[in-house]
């Protein structure tokens, strides 16, 4: 492992925005300072030429599709796209084939990133109706949370059982992340829509049948839940604005019992969008309106949601070029999200220091995830560097996910990322990939 000493980067951290330099040894930021010297001849030395140093973006909701499901993605290509995009440590998802909802499948899943992941990992445990003795065997100390899918997704792991639900709520010292939409809500309005359209139901009716109510429903009684048993939540991908009454900004994240989420596609894009991305923007909960849009990057400039992910989810083009009951949701996100988000800035919408705590910051304390998240002495160096004035173009040559498409193929983003360090090792430059692998496993202080 090399030691490497960045020189003149605009360095973005807690709050702030300050030039100096940065050494990393052994894998560890060591030091960080206006000024700092080599220590030795063969310390690799980067000019970062007033660029932008920020550290490696967490990204705490992603499904990479491995085992059972890897014609669309796998570990390997989807953390190498994410390395692409800034993104140094991710959280998987469970609805995988097998479904991760056995002490077992999830060390094998452990078993295959340490030998194919560029970024560093860790999975969610899944919840199931009848698997309340596996959850109890979970380290929290080893495992990022556990993962209930409150409305059926891809892969249909439903906890529809009331019962069950609040033994689990009652029984686990984990983190529960959910995602929230009343199933009973969904299948009423899939059957009205299907008696009226068949299988061929126009895409701009989805926000219409995963609706405003579906999700404030479900998220009001897991809210409710949480509150009754104790349990730490997590709400995943918020997309309504009507949700966002059931959360606080009162009290400092850390002394937060219910969380939430946004993810990039439901800042991004807006009802609007369906005409012309049709399927290709189809994702679980749906993308709403440009009111639920904006309200919900202004709750999250106001600290009512705690961080930023992207529910990266890809599919095959061919999956998704299908009627509407048949196109699977979901989309990829993991090299597109920092470029988006640091858009969002040049439009003036957002700070970079408000990025990097929602993206960075927030990830690790919420997860309680050890010496990640910050450029702090002390700290494993996952970081990136990003030239906010290098436009670039989202087009098929670039595009790193194994799916080969992307909603944003066509957008022009102003920023790039030039460079991307995992534990202190250079795996991506400029459209470049380095073939070294340096990820580790997240861990957590529990």
């Amino acid at each position: 492992m090399e030691n490497v000493l960045i020189k003149n980067a605009n360095i973005v951290n807690e709050g702030n925005v300050f030039n100096g330099d940065v050494y990393i040894e052994n894998g560890v930021f060591k030091e960080i300072a206006p000024q700092i010297s080599a220590k030795s001849p063969d310390v690799h030395i980067f000019d970062a030429e007033g660029k932008y140093l920020l550290p490696g973006v967490i990204d705490d909701q992603v499904h990479f599709r491995e085992p059972g499901l890897t014609h669309k993605a796998n570990i390997e290509t989807e953390s190498r796209a994410a390395i692409a995009g800034g993104i140094t440590s991710f959280i998987e998802m469970p609805n995988t084939n097998p479904q991760t909802t056995t002490i077992e499948k999830l060390e094998e899943k452990f078993e295959i990133a340490a030998k194919t992941s560029y970024a560093n990992y860790s999975f969610m445990f899944g919840g199931t109706n009848d698997n309340l003795e596996e959850i109890l065997k979970v380290d929290p100390k080893k495992v990022a949370a556990l993962k209930l899918f409150l409305g059926s997704s891809t892969g249909n792991m439903l906890v529809d059982n009331p019962e069950v639900l609040e033994k689990i709520f009652s029984s686990t010292d984990l983190l529960i992340a959910v995602h929230c939409e009343d199933e009973e809500t969904i299948r009423k309005n899939t059957a009205e829509y299907k008696e009226k359209y068949g299988d061929d139901i126009p895409i701009e009716l989805h926000p219409t049948i995963r609706s405003e109510e579906a999700c404030y429903l479900s998220s009001s009684q897991a809210i409710a839940l949480a509150k009754k048993t104790g349990a730490r939540l997590h709400v995943f991908h918020l997309s309504t604005a009507k949700e966002l009454a059931l959360f606080t900004n009162k009290i400092p994240l850390k002394e937060k019992k219910i969380t939430a989420e946004v993810c990039i596609h439901h800042l991004w894009f807006s009802d609007a969008d369906y005409k012309e991305k049709g399927t290709l923007i189809k994702w679980n909960p749906a993308v709403k309106t440009s009111k639920d849009r904006d309200a919900l990057l202004k709750a999250l400039l106001k600290d009512k949601i705690d961080v930023i992910a992207t529910d990266h989810a890809p599919h095959t083009i061919e999956e998704k070029d299908n009627v509407y009951t048949k196109a699977p949701s979901g989309g990829p996100l993991v090299q597109h999200a920092l470029p988006a988000m640091l858009e969002f800035y040049h439009q003036g919408k957002i700070t970079l220091e408000k990025i990097v705590e929602k993206m960075c910051h927030n990830p690790a304390i919420l997860f309680q995830i050890e010496k990640r998240g910050y450029i702090k002495e002390g700290y494993y160096a996952d970081a990136v560097l990003v030239d906010l004035n290098a436009p670039w173009t989202v087009n098929k040559d670039n595009i790193a996910y194994k799916c080969g498409w992307s909603p944003f193929e066509g957008t022009t983003f102003k920023s790039r990322i030039t460079h991307t360090f995992v534990n202190g090792s250079l795996v991506y430059k400029n459209f470049k990939f380095y073939e070294v692998r340096h990820a580790q496993r997240l861990t957590f202080d529990r």
